[in-house]
């Protein structure tokens, strides 16, 4: 009897932008964990507005997980705004990353 695996997810991009309470609270520690615990590339960074930006690539159903988590984000946090971005990935990460500092893109 030959077995049929779960076809994988197809890979994607995610950029998440949240508002709110997210810097100075540990934010980005919480989710650069969450991807760390999901094995996805990227990046996070605060952004001059007081924003956190980030940055995701992985399987499709693997970000929709991760998106989750950061949307609940970490208790100290007061989420006020929450935009999300899908794309094809670019491949253009070995790693997650908590980036210092403002960053444009990649």
């Amino acid at each position: 009897m030959t077995g049929v695996g779960a076809e994988p997810s197809p890979s994607a991009r995610v950029e998440v932008v949240v508002g709110g309470r997210v810097q100075g609270v540990g934010f980005r520690m919480f989710v650069a964990r969450a991807a760390a615990t999901r094995a996805l590339t990227g990046w996070v960074a605060n952004e001059p507005d007081g924003s956190v930006r980030c940055v995701a690539e992985g399987p499709r159903s693997t970000l929709e997980s991760f998106v989750r988590e950061v949307a609940a984000g970490p208790p100290s946090a007061l989420i006020e705004r929450f935009t999300v971005s899908w794309s094809e990935p670019l491949d253009a990460f070995d790693r997650f990353a908590i980036r210092s500092g403002w960053h444009g893109g990649d």
